[in-house]
């Protein structure tokens, strides 16, 4: 696969992130081009045609053109050399995917949009926080945080080596672990604070870090 692929979208995105880590742990060499979704006026033209529904990442390789960030992470994996990000084993892989839908139904809204923009970026812009939607997301936070460590088969999310499981929860706890909440909520499972531990620090979440 000479082409080098192109990635799509902003670098503090959850969803761009988790495109970037997973070229980073395939090491392939990638452009990013910077897309700013909330511009006024919204996305540029030619990014619609990449991203009909102006979100954020969409990605390029050759003549192949994919949106949504699951798509994109597969394809990465079985199309490019590298370490498998995937297993061959159908339980293990069923796991793997079922995790993925829970951060995505779930997780996402709960754990970065509800806790940590509310506790965390509004108030760094200076805007109103507003502690009753953290109240009300903190059950469902612990709910998820619960489920996955009990899910968790081994020192990574699915097992003894790094998948697409991995990297789909990894940006997501990187900004909910930023709220003074969420700390204790991780705390009271001890295999999820573990493979915190170890998912942080690999070279792959330092390189993929956002600037802003």
């Amino acid at each position: 696969m000479a082409d080098k692929p192109t990635l799509f979208g902003a670098d503090y995105s959850v969803y761009v992130r988790i495109a970037r880590l997973a070229l980073h742990e395939k090491q392939i060499a990638y452009d990013l081009v910077p897309v700013d979704i909330f511009a006024e006026g919204g996305p540029p033209a030619w990014y619609i045609e990449l991203q009909p529904f102006g979100r954020i990442p969409a990605f390029r390789h050759g003549r192949l053109a994919l949106f949504e960030t699951s798509a994109i992470t597969r394809y990465i994996d079985e199309a490019f050399d590298g370490p498998a990000l995937q297993s061959t084993d159908p339980v293990a892989r069923a796991v793997m995917n079922q995790i993925i839908g829970l951060l995505d139904a779930y997780a996402y809204r709960t754990l970065v949009w509800d806790i940590y923009v509310e506790s965390v970026s509004k108030p760094k812009e200076g805007k109103p926080s507003n502690q009753a939607v953290v109240s009300a997301a903190r059950p469902l936070g612990e709910l998820c945080l619960a489920t996955l460590a009990r899910l968790q088969r081994g020192p990574w999310l699915c097992g003894d080596a790094v998948s697409l499981a991995d990297l789909h929860a990894a940006p997501m706890f990187d900004y909910f672990l930023k709220a003074p909440v969420a700390k204790p909520m991780l705390a009271r499972h001890a295999n999820l604070q573990d493979w915190w531990n170890r998912m942080q620090a690999r070279s792959s979440m330092t390189e993929t870090t956002p600037t802003s």
